[in-house]
């Protein structure tokens, strides 16, 4: 870690890293076990019809029950009933709710270059974990990936905004303009850091929940997108020096 004298110099002191799917698996986990809710209620609805009430549910407990598999399932649960006129068997919501300890059970997969990109950044800079989602779950998941110690400051918040962002850098001893926050989703890990004056660096999943979509901010100064974070580290540098210019 840089000292504070160090860092008052540095454009870029602080840099912040989101986790499911940017870290490590998580939405291929979801697309699972959703397939496993259409196959059980197939006799009741189409996989189209099924797969919109689904997301449905989800925009409408969000407010609710927050991020995470525990909101997921009970949403499955919820549109189970729903689809069925309250007629869905017993065992399809064992089978539902089976489904979601399986999520919670399953092994953390780091994504690609992740280790690396956090060790070499680790070194000169403060290093952040900023996600969102159900406490337990996420520090579970944090401490089976095995990148635990590398992290500053770990924050699991119940949303991503413009707000949350300015208060984690604030708490951190960060100015926004000084901090860069790394993730897959452009909604929740982009554009709300751009808004409070920081660097958004967009780093695309294959799979990305519905709900996670937002328009590319083509030409903004301060975003960058990279296919892996194999790339981070580098560009992290390339930054530093080009505003020491």
């Amino acid at each position: 870690m840089k000292t504070k004298q160090t860092e008052a110099t540095m454009t870029l002191t602080t840099i912040s890293f989101d986790a499911d799917d940017t870290l490590w698996q998580n939405e291929a986990f979801f697309r699972l076990t959703q397939e496993r809710f259409v196959a059980l209620l197939s006799d009741y609805a189409g996989h189209d019809h099924l797969h919109e009430r689904l997301l449905a549910a989800e925009r409408r407990n969000l407010g609710h029950y927050g991020f995470g598999i525990k909101g997921f399932v009970l949403s499955m649960i919820e549109t189970a009933i729903e689809v069925t006129d309250g007629r869905v068997p017993a065992s399809v919501i064992s089978d539902l709710m089976a489904a979601g300890r399986e999520m919670l059970r399953h092994p953390i997969e780091l994504l690609p270059h992740a280790r690396e990109a956090v060790e070499a950044l680790s070194a000169d800079h403060r290093v952040l974990l900023i996600t969102k989602g159900d406490l337990l779950d996420q520090e579970r998941k944090l401490a089976q990936s095995g990148l635990g110690d590398l992290f500053d400051g770990v924050e699991i918040v119940s949303d991503k905004t413009a707000a949350v962002y300015a208060t984690i850098f604030a708490r951190h001893g960060t100015a926004p303009e000084q901090a860069m926050m790394v993730g897959n989703s452009l909604k929740s890990d982009v554009l709300p850091v751009l808004d409070v004056g920081g660097w958004g660096v967009h780093v695309p999943h294959g799979l990305t929940w519905a709900l996670e979509h937002a328009e590319t901010p083509e030409g903004h100064a301060r975003f960058r997108q990279l296919t892996d974070l194999g790339g981070l580290p580098d560009l992290v540098v390339q930054l530093q020096y080009y505003h020491k210019i």
